[in-house]
């Protein structure tokens, strides 16, 4: 069943208590102009209809003037703005709307404000990173119990066939980088961002490794070390909360999963070099989970902003250039699992949308409708192509871990 933001399609009144003028018309067919490629119509708080609409998938419902030129002034942080504030409706089905939007994005050309963004990505220092992490992962473990799988992994799952779970999915995830990267008994792990602990814990449960685990989210890792007491695994996994530049120690694995987004660019030389003094050289393999992009670009605005900030998205390119050849490291294989990941978020959607009065009853209407964007929205960046995930397994160049991708893709262990 399709979201529909209120007001629904019987009718549309806006909020403003000015009458749309002249020149609102004027601005609003000019925005119509720049989305009508998409199926996307404009309506005004007055009724007003901007003409030039094919193929309608739905229209956005603006209220007020200064939603309109916001839009027209700054789409890429106004869009979510506006809509998060009850600014901005959106008739019709919800993820066609934005998937047809994303569309038109990903063929749009650099805009001024982006190049600029791409010469101000923020230096995620100790300080500021804590305080990014904090923004997003610990407003609280039981709203993300709400919606993500019983084991918390708040990454791109991994479908074996299109009929599996979010929970299965999820599991096979977790296995599937086990075994990309060869897993041992008693191998040395480093988790690097390992959220609410899942995948440490899988890879002791499973495989017998030692794993060291390190994050920075208070919430995440109180979540995690009482699970690995509750399942009697907290003598082969430790969690550290503490940021990845600090990790020390020599390990046979270096694991990143969901961390990359959150390093910043102008970091990555840092990232680098903890792999390098920390990463065997004799044993060590290491796998890189992230989301990428198929050409430079800064995360949409609003999404920097108020959802993650301090993120950025990087290209395969960026990723080889800056972190694995400094850390001399060889890339041995690359997939992109970016179709997984649009799957794995309309099941989070769709979890999410059930447990809306839960959420509500918590936070308010605008963190409702913010999540809802994000979710949403993400989903259709995936679908189109805006936004890849990328896993890349890396070894020190003599290394050779799989002859064939038959030894890596066998049978998952169960989700039970």
């Amino acid at each position: 069943m399709p979201i529909s933001s209120s007001p629904a399609a019987a009718g549309f009144k806006g909020t403003s208590a000015t009458a749309a003028t002249r020149l609102d018309h004027w601005l609003a067919s000019r925005l119509q102009r720049t989305i009508a490629a998409a199926g996307v119509g404009v309506e005004l708080w007055d009724g007003w209809c901007a003409d030039g609409v094919k193929n309608r998938a739905g229209d956005l419902l603006i209220r007020d003037r200064g939603a309109l030129l916001g839009l027209i002034l700054n789409p890429d942080f106004e869009f979510g703005e506006m809509y998060s504030a009850g600014r901005l409706g959106i008739r019709g089905d919800f993820i066609r709307v934005l998937e047809n939007l994303s569309r038109l994005s990903v063929e749009a050309p650099l805009s001024l404000r982006e190049r600029l963004a791409l010469l101000t990505v923020g230096t995620n220092g100790l300080f500021d990173a804590r305080r990014n992490i904090h923004h997003h992962y610990d407003i609280g473990n039981d709203f993300y119990e709400l919606w993500l799988d019983s084991n918390l992994v708040y990454t791109c799952a991994y479908y074996p066939n299109p009929a599996a779970t979010l929970e299965e999915a999820q599991v096979a995830k977790l296995d599937l980088v086990c075994r990309k990267l060869a897993l041992q008994p008693g191998d040395r792990v480093a988790d690097v961002g390992c959220g609410w602990g899942a995948l440490a814990l899988h890879m002791a449960r499973h495989y017998g490794a030692q794993v060291t685990a390190f994050n920075i989210s208070r919430e995440q890792i109180d979540y995690a070390r009482a699970r690995a007491v509750r399942e009697g695994l907290a003598d082969r996994v430790e969690f550290v909360e503490d940021d990845y530049r600090n990790v020390s120690g020599r390990f046979d694995v270096f694991a990143s999963i969901g961390m990359l987004e959150h390093v910043g660019r102008r970091n990555f030389s840092e990232l680098a070099a903890v792999v390098r003094r920390t990463l065997d050289r004799r044993t060590g393999r290491g796998l890189l989970h992230f989301i990428g992009r198929d050409r430079p670009r800064p995360l949409n605005g609003w999404t920097r902003r108020r959802i993650f900030p301090g993120a950025y998205v990087p290209t395969l390119g960026q990723v080889f250039a800056e972190v694995l050849e400094p850390a001399c490291q060889n890339a041995v294989d690359v997939e992109n699992l970016r179709l997984h990941y649009a799957r794995t978020l309309r099941h989070w959607r769709e979890r999410f949308e059930r447990a809306e009065p839960k959420v509500r009853a918590r936070f308010d209407d605008a963190f409702v409708r913010a999540w809802r964007l994000y979710l949403a929205g993400s989903e259709c960046a995936f679908t189109t192509g805006w936004l890849q995930l990328f896993q890349v397994v890396f070894a020190p160049v003599d290394r050779q871990l799989h002859w064939t991708r038959s030894e890596v893709y066998g049978s998952p262990v169960s989700a039970g």
